[in-house]
């Protein structure tokens, strides 16, 4: 008898190790074909054609989460993009300006339109935001040689081709934010109620603010008053002095180096070593075998990398970057005084056009930028509105939007219950659907699972997980000023960025 139990042990293992082994084979020629090396978040610097400077990227780190960069004080970058969510949204839908000071489940106040995407790898990323709306017109955001696109009052002057200082997308990109009212400028100036007319001109700081540069835009004058109390903080100062020599020489800080200390921040946020990237890269055991299944699924059968994709300008993350109508239930704060910042569109104003909010065609409503899946697992919500908060109910959405656009309930659904409302019509999102969805193909229940495994835990960088980067949280600003309570970072604090991620930067 023992020796029939081990000869039928023996059989059983030779059994898994051949078809993990035919698991394996199939997998690399799979990710071969579609051009996958796993080996995009190891080419940052040779990209950048230079090491990153960790001098100017602590200095990032500290405006990232200083409210100094805010007209009243009342929000940061990482009040929206929270390191314990990998550096994006805690909330369905964002809550920026007149918030409660907490970043997490219970942070409070008027909603703005979308959920807040991670930054997580933004560094590879061509086109930024829901809609698109910034965009290097060259596909690579490593190159400036067609300029960088803005929706006005940007437009494309303030970033033109071949501008020696300027010469990445993040660092176009970080001079926007403190101008973006529901963001970091706000409303009302020193009036705090949404009923009062608002007066951009209004610092809140009782002093005047400059009028419209020559072009009209509403925008420089905000980035005065931003200029002015960095100029007027001598900590800040010092600290410009030390990357920047003309400040060093007595010269001010100016919008374009407040850009380039975000980006460079935001260029120590990449993490793209998940287990499908150490797979692709020769290393046996990396994934489980639900995840290789998935996988095969995800670049097979179920089509997923039609969209979310790897080759070319998608820089292996996981996205092609296009605008697409998904049928994505859509929720709405109401608008007034404590509920919401943004009128929304449709008659009944809980709508979101989309993409046909910047293009003005009728045929981009609706339609979002197809969202990177790296890391996806670290997100509490899903899609543009954060309409799912499991992962699983996202991607089954995908598998048939009509029915579960039918079916969706925000209540169900789990979301905050100042969104529980009545959600925009159903039909209109349903029409012309993006024809991939629209013949999706339908899955088996424990295919549906390894997929789930694969996008979950096969696409997660571990380093990206909230232990690591709630370190990233200073213990104290340069403004003087407190970072918010970050909810899900009870132990956190480091003095500078060599401290808090010796052991997650890619090199």
């Amino acid at each position: 008898m023992k020796t029939i139990a081990w000869v039928a042990l023996l059989w059983s293992g030779s059994v898994a190790i051949a078809a993990d082994s035919a698991l394996d084979h199939e997998l690399a020629l799979v990710l071969q074909a579609a051009r996958f090396s796993g080996s995009a978040g190891l080419q940052l610097e040779s990209r950048l054609g230079r090491p990153i400077d960790r001098t100017l990227a602590d200095l990032g780190r500290l405006l990232f989460f200083d409210k100094i960069l805010n007209l009243h004080s009342d929000n940061s970058c990482a009040g929206c993009h929270a390191p314990e969510a990998g550096f994006g949204d805690t909330q369905s839908i964002a809550i920026g300006v007149q918030n409660n000071n907490v970043v997490g489940p219970h942070r409070s106040g008027p909603r703005n339109q979308r959920r807040t995407p991670m930054l997580i790898n933004d560094a590879f990323f061509p086109k930024l935001m829901w809609n698109g709306r910034f965009f290097v017109p060259s596909g690579d955001p490593f190159d400036n040689a067609q300029g960088f696109l803005f929706p006005p009052p940007e437009g494309t002057t303030r970033f033109p081709p071949h501008d020696p200082v300027i010469r990445h997308l993040l660092a176009a990109q970080g001079q926007l934010p403190p101008t973006e009212l529901t963001e970091a400028a706000g409303f009302t100036g020193t009036r705090r109620t949404l009923g009062a007319q608002f007066d951009p001109f209004d610092d809140g700081l009782g002093t005047a603010v400059p009028p419209p540069d020559a072009s009209g835009s509403r925008n420089e004058p905000i980035r005065q008053v931003v200029l002015r109390r960095l100029n007027d903080s001598a900590p800040y100062r010092s600290l410009f002095a030390r990357s920047f020599p003309s400040v060093a020489r007595g010269q001010p800080i100016d919008f374009s180096m407040v850009g380039l200390a975000l980006a460079e921040f935001q260029f120590t946020l990449v993490f793209a070593n998940a287990p499908i990237d150490r797979l692709a890269r020769g290393e046996r055991g990396a994934m489980t075998d639900g995840q290789k299944r998935g996988a095969l699924l995800f670049f097979g059968e179920a089509r997923c990398v039609t969209c979310h994709a790897v080759s070319g300008n998608s820089n292996e993350m996981f996205s092609d970057f296009t605008n697409r109508r998904i049928g994505v239930p859509q929720l709405a704060p109401e608008f007034g005084v404590g509920k919401g910042n943004v009128i929304f569109d449709g008659p009944r104003q809980n709508e979101d056009y989309g993409a046909e909010q910047i293009s003005n065609r009728p045929e981009d409503r609706y339609k979002f930028r197809t969202s990177p899946l790296r890391n996806v697992a670290l997100q509490p919500a899903f899609f543009h509105d954060g309409a799912f908060t499991q992962l699983e109910h996202a991607i089954a959405h995908h598998l048939n939007p009509a029915v579960s656009a039918r079916l969706y309930s925000p209540a169900l659904a789990g979301v905050a219950r100042d969104l529980i409302r009545p959600t925009s019509p159903v039909l209109p999102l349903l029409l012309d659907l993006d024809p991939l969805l629209a013949n999706s193909r339908p899955l088996t229940l424990r295919q549906f699972w390894d997929l789930v495994e694969f996008v979950r835990d096969g696409l997660l960088d571990a380093r990206a997980k909230s232990e690591h980067l709630c370190r990233l949280i200073p213990d104290s600003l340069p403004s003087g000023m407190s970072p918010p309570l970050f909810e899900g970072c009870p132990e956190r604090g480091r003095n500078a960025l060599d401290a808090a991620l010796p052991d997650v930067m890619n090199h």
